[in-house]
């Protein structure tokens, strides 16, 4: 349905929607200029953190879209954020920042996988809200996240449609209901913290590194740094129709090479460091042996130059022309370009100044792409911008070289490589929770077991469904229900027939006149024989069950339960045992014929025992079982993440480190 809005299909890809809050109708035409000056208003706004920054695949955009059905005229953008996830997470904080400077428009944002923004808040929906029924219900609205509730009963609320609203009605329920449609404070509290630090977080996402680059690179990033991502992106996605024009360089040539400093987004260098790459002999670029102090440098640049060499090898030198000039030749740059000086876009630099030349050439860049993005056929490819600022800017190597002995220092890349315990962190974090405390060695000794199995017993008592087991912490949606006609008709089914009852199709007609002849029979009387029926049945069940019982015994199996009795002996037949050993000892000390009346004493109870086992079952103590086969597992996963420490912490159960682990790893300790 149109009024629903598809959601997006293409892989890695984010879609979202400004809608005006709707009021008096409009002329199409009318409305479409309105919209044109938000999109001027929003991009010119939110330009100095949208300007320098560096996109994995493609930029934060908007454009005019009509209406069509009942879908009203809007504005909406699609960006392919490919890798970095981080981009998705910066529009979302650009949408909710756009929506709290423009109270008059409603924003909703979906990629691929739906709404992705409940399943970062899955943890904390309300038990209705699913995937079948959350179309149209989430947006954006005065810088909040707004939930569109269903209506618990039909009559309950007027205001809410019983099915899942259309676009116009939840424009006009946001509108008319601002705070009921607020989502709640712990779903709005996991948006916001996805998305907390923007955007000084924008900083933190960047690596500063030295490159060996040839000076036509040097001199294009200069001018647009953001071009790396499409010259990373080359080089990593490359394929041996690539590789052909890297055999011989004929844009970037090695002889030309300087030091200079490049910034890259950490996921972008992550990219290009993790690639093994051996050049062409015949493209000139030769590494220096890995032991040299700017290994890292050269090779960092042989890549980005081949990813460059790339881009160029695509397109034509002599591309139309007319792909240069649509920025200024387009109606709005002008508006836009003083839309931008009155938010001190250029920081107070003087007009025609070097500085002010590279803002307004990034400014350009950006309009093209983000606001007056033409058709793909006229638009042009990287290549093509490489091509046309090789062109068109000049630049001196000499003076670049000059700059090799002022660099920065670059930044420190310890941060590709995890720790077990940062990753650990990390995903804390991620889940919203804090990291939890170790035990202390008081509260280790004083530890509890029993919060072991009642947690077990809480959690093996809950309902679950074929959406999965519920957690004991979290609240059950029902009661558990027992219905014992159902129950006793499986065991019927188990275990065949009543013997008072006969099949139907061994009956004469001398027996069906005696069924009907026989008025007086008395209900309570055969109400009473099905009672004791089902209790020979259960009895029956009993003993069948205390059979097995007895030959599993025995077993293996048997034997490797733990009995109450068992447990008794380990508590305080040994006490005695030792007693009576020392005793022994003292009277008939020097004897060596002799034996011990313990070890008598034992065999003869072993004996004792051995028979009575055989009449009389111990019963198996569950509990220590139970933890004692916990506590194995926990045992077995040597400080590692394993199933007991992940149901138990599930739970909220915390097990004090293993004591064993910890003196066998450290064998020198005692």
């Amino acid at each position: 349905m149109e009024e629903n809005m598809k959601l997006v299909t293409l892989e890695d890809t984010v879609e979202y929607h400004l809608f005006l809050i709707p009021d008096e109708s409009r002329d199409p035409e009318k409305q479409k200029e309105i919209l044109q000056k938000y999109i001027e208003r929003i991009m010119s706004l939110f330009a100095p953190i949208l300007v320098p920054y560096i996109w994995q695949n493609q930029p934060f955009n908007l454009k005019y879209k009509p209406g069509k059905g009942s879908v009203p005229a809007h504005l909406y953008g699609m960006t392919k954020f490919g890798d970095n996830i981080e981009d998705e997470w910066f529009i979302v904080y650009v949408i909710k920042e756009i929506t709290k400077e423009f109270p008059e428009l409603i924003a909703r944002i979906e990629d691929n996988d739906g709404q992705f923004l409940l399943i970062e808040a899955a943890d904390f929906l309300p038990k209705w809200l699913d995937p079948d029924n959350s179309v149209n219900r989430v947006f954006f609205h005065q810088g909040e996240l707004c939930i569109i509730p269903a209506p618990r009963k039909p009559e309950a609320e007027s205001w809410l449609p019983t099915t899942p609203p259309t676009i116009p009605q939840a424009l006009t329920i946001i509108s008319a209901h601002p705070e009921k449609v607020l989502a709640s404070e712990l779903v709005r509290a996991s948006v916001n913290r996805r998305i907390k630090g923007y955007p000084e977080k924008i900083q933190a996402s960047l690596h500063r590194a030295h490159c060996f680059l040839p000076a036509g690179i040097v001199a294009v990033l200069k001018q647009q740094p953001r071009l790396v991502a499409a010259a990373v992106q080359a080089f990593y996605l490359r394929d041996p129709i690539d590789l052909r024009a890297c055999r011989i360089f004929k844009t970037f040539l090695p002889e030309t090479r300087i030091m200079t400093l490049v910034t890259f987004t950490k996921c972008l260098y992550a990219q290009l460091v993790q690639q093994r790459f051996v050049p062409d002999r015949r493209s000139g670029y030769e590494l220096p042996p890995p032991s040299h102090p700017q290994y890292r440098a050269h090779e960092l640049g042989m890549k980005l130059a081949h990813g460059f060499e790339i881009l160029c090898s695509k397109c034509s030198p002599h591309f139309s022309d007319s792909k240069k000039s649509l920025v200024t030749n387009s109606p709005l740059w002008a508006s836009f370009l003083e839309s931008l000086k009155k938010n001190d876009y250029f920081k107070g630099l003087i007009e025609g100044s070097v500085q002010y030349q590279e803002r307004l050439e990034m400014a350009k860049n950006y309009f093209q792409l983000s606001v007056n993005r033409p058709e793909s056929s006229l638009a042009m490819s990287p290549g093509e911008e490489i091509l046309t600022m090789l062109q068109t800017i000049p630049f001196d190597i000499e003076e670049l070289k000059k700059e090799e002995t002022n660099l920065h220092p670059e930044d420190d890349d310890r941060w590709l490589d995890l720790s077990p315990d940062q990753l650990e962190q990390l995903l804390q974090e991620a889940a919203g929770k804090k990291e939890s405390q170790p035990i202390s060695k008081k509260e280790e000794q004083d530890y509890d077991l029993t919060q072991v199995s009642e947690s077990m017993k809480a959690f093996i008592s809950k309902v679950s469904t074929h959406k999965g087991a519920e957690l004991p912490q979290e609240p059950s949606e029902a009661p558990i229900t027992f219905d014992a006609d159902s129950f006793l008709n499986y065991f019927d089914k188990i275990l065949g027939p009543r013997p008072h009852e006969s099949d139907s199709d061994d009956l004469d007609e001398e027996d069906f006149e005696c069924l009907d002849s026989d008025d007086d029979v008395d209900l309570e009387t055969q109400e009473a024989g099905e009672e004791v029926s089902l209790k020979g049945t259960f009895d029956d069940l009993k003993s069948y069950m205390a059979q097995m019982d007895q030959e599993l015994a025995h077993t293996n199996i048997g034997k490797s339960f733990t009995t109450r009795k068992q447990l008794f002996l380990c508590q305080h037949c040994l006490v005695l045992r030792d007693f009576m050993e020392r005793a022994w000892t003292l009277e008939f000390h020097g004897s060596e014929n002799k034996e011990p009346p313990s070890q008598t004493a034992s065999n003869n109870s072993d004996e004792e025992d051995s028979g009575a086992e055989d009449s009389v079952m111990e019963p198996v103590d569950i509990d220590l079982n139970l933890v004692s086969n916990i506590l194995e597992s926990y045992r077995s996963q040597a400080g590692l993440a394993g199933p007991a420490s992940n149901l138990l912490q599930s739970m909220g159960v915390q097990l004090p480190d293993n004591s064993d682990h910890r003196a066998t790893s450290k064998p020198g300790q005692d």
